[in-house]
């Protein structure tokens, strides 16, 4: 039994160092997109200049529109007023939005939480992540996730749904089946984990083509 106890505990340290390179990977691919988009700033100006002097003002409204539409991939459209809650989900929702998976998000967050960044990150990231992996087995015009976020008196709430081509799970020995197969499922005890440490609470419901995740942690 110890044995394969550590078994377990390596391979969620396995997963979970992967998850972290992952999320920092995307991370930093946002930020970079932002500071190039900041470093062409003056070449922009330039060729909107050009127009005006030239009276060209209906292409400075094409490229104003260009510049509007290429400045919403990389704008952190969510700000929760949590530094670490803002990068984790603007970056999973770039992800999403690039599968083209419809994302609809309202998150309000304390600036200081005692649930480590870390944790966070797991969480978070492994919601996500599962949301993306069971909307790509739909087609692209049903595609849906739903995240909200708000703290609840001292209690940190998030509620993360989205739509699956299997109309209700049915849980295997007290757990929803990971899709990704038997051997995974990681990321789900993780969380279980990380819920427990807290003394938090969670709850996972599969019903009418929708999977749904809330968690209460204390804060």
């Amino acid at each position: 039994m110890f044995l394969i106890d550590k078994m377990i505990d390596k391979r969620i340290a396995a997963y979970q160092s992967e998850l972290l390179t992952t999320h920092y990977a995307e991370v930093e691919n946002m930020y970079r997109r932002m500071r190039g988009w900041r470093h062409d700033y003056r070449n922009h100006i330039q060729v909107l200049k050009s127009y005006a002097d030239m009276g060209a003002f209906d292409d400075i409204r094409r490229y104003l529109d260009a510049l509007d539409t290429d400045l919403n991939t990389v704008d952190m459209a969510l700000k929760t007023g949590n530094k670490m809650t803002d990068i984790i989900l603007n970056s999973k929702i770039s992800l999403a939005k690039s599968k083209e998976i419809a994302v609809t998000a309202d998150a309000h967050v304390a600036v200081a939480l005692t649930t480590a960044e870390i944790d966070l990150c797991i969480i978070i990231g492994n919601l996500f992540d599962n949301a993306i992996e069971a909307s790509m087995a739909l087609p692209k015009e049903e595609r849906m996730i739903r995240v909200y976020m708000d703290m609840k008196n001292t209690q940190l709430y998030m509620s993360f749904t989205n739509r699956t081509a299997v109309k209700k799970q049915h849980k295997e020995n007290g757990r929803f089946p990971s899709s990704k197969g038997h051997g995974h499922g990681y990321g789900l005890v993780r969380i279980d984990t990380i819920i427990e440490r807290y003394q938090g609470y969670i709850r996972r419901n599969s019903e009418d083509g929708a999977f749904t995740t809330e968690i209460l942690l204390p804060q």
